[in-house]
């Protein structure tokens, strides 16, 4: 993994690859916001500031007028025009910090970025943003979130999702190696057939292949799906691909035929899609009448979300009052629901 610096790196301090980051996405967010007249919030820590100043740039050279709020009215993002106190065709009213949430514009702010970093207070403002990136590596900025009405197409997610998931493939196993034991807990609770066909979409660095192939026997068949191309070569390097057929893939648009598969296995994906709906739905497509649908997590959602500073909420994807209405939408009923600190499983059959 990229390591970043304690300070906003200059231009000049980064490599081609990390400016090339930066402008691919600034090119994202720019792209995601209204053609018309927006006001857009930046807010998140100390790295607000540097941000709107980027992105007021990306925004001027594609021909859209920045305008800066102030604390008596707005100026331009150059710091030296006129005050503008009505909305112009085109124009981007662009805040940075905390304190603009108290002081919004008369129509409420439009946009809302969050950026996440290690040292942001009140992690949970950033449940209400409509985009949210990941500065821990303030050289490496990756986007992590586009609400639907801004992206919902989710062209942004491929890039960005190899983007944060890439360098980090070869230490994951460093890090979260130890959560072996707590997947093949899982798998069997799951009591999957012998023989059946089963697929892990988002497999990783495969850790749940071997438990998967124990549990289907030497007549079932494994398959593991990632869309990050080192999370694959990660899974053969440490040998897991004897276990499975790994594959590179969109867990949206799975390339396989209706009905494919006995069961699927889903660790951390669910609440990472643009669109869980929509993703369920696929995974439904792809399963058998009857079949099985495992959702997991190595820690609970309570544990989870104080592991990032916010506190749990009643709509998100995995919540209980949230998981079924989702899944039965999506042609699954909720079987087993389980939460405590040390783990997420959620077993639900194919309608």
């Amino acid at each position: 993994m990229r390591s970043g610096a304690a300070e906003t790196p200059a231009w000049g301090s980064m490599t081609e690859e990390q400016i090339g980051r930066w402008q691919e996405v600034m090119d994202g967010v720019a792209g995601m916001l209204p053609d018309g007249a927006v006001s857009v919030l930046v807010d998140g820590g100390r790295h607000a500031e540097m941000f709107a100043g980027r992105l007021a740039d990306r925004l001027q050279a594609d021909g859209r007028r920045c305008v800066r709020p102030d604390g008596d009215g707005h100026r331009d993002g150059q710091g030296d025009g006129p005050e503008v106190r009505a909305p112009v065709p085109r124009t981007v009213t662009l805040a940075a910090g905390a304190g603009w949430r108290q002081r919004p514009p008369a129509g409420g702010w439009d946009v809302v970025i969050w950026l996440r970093t290690y040292r942001a207070a009140n992690g949970d403002a950033e449940d209400g943003a409509d985009i949210v990136l990941d500065l821990h590596d303030i050289s490496w900025p990756v986007i992590r979130h586009v609400a639907l009405h801004l992206a919902g197409h989710g062209d942004w997610f491929i890039a960005e999702s190899r983007a944060f998931f890439g360098p980090r493939a070869a230490t994951w196993d460093a890090r979260f190696g130890d959560d072996g034991p707590a997947y093949a807990d899982a798998i069997d609770e799951a009591a999957l057939p012998d023989g059946a066909c089963v697929v892990d979409v988002g497999c990783g660095t495969g850790r749940a292949l071997p438990a998967l192939r124990r549990a289907v026997g030497p007549a079932g068949k494994v398959i593991g799906v990632d869309l990050t191309p080192q999370m694959l070569a990660a899974a053969r390097a440490c040998d897991r691909g004897r276990h499975a057929v790994l594959m590179l893939a969109d867990a949206r648009r799975l390339p396989f035929a209706d009905a494919r598969f006995d069961a699927v296995f889903a660790a951390g994906l669910v609440q990472h899609m643009p669109d869980p709906a929509a993703g369920l739905a696929e995974l439904a497509r792809i399963t058998r009448p009857g079949g099985r649908l495992v959702i997991f997590h190595p820690s609970g959602r309570a544990a989870l979300a104080a592991r990032h500073g916010r506190t749990l909420r009643p709509d998100e994807p995995l919540a209980p009052a949230r998981l079924g209405p989702l899944l039965a939408t999506a042609g699954w009923r909720l079987d087993t629901y389980d939460d405590p600190p040390h783990r997420f499983l959620a077993l639900a059959d194919r309608c």
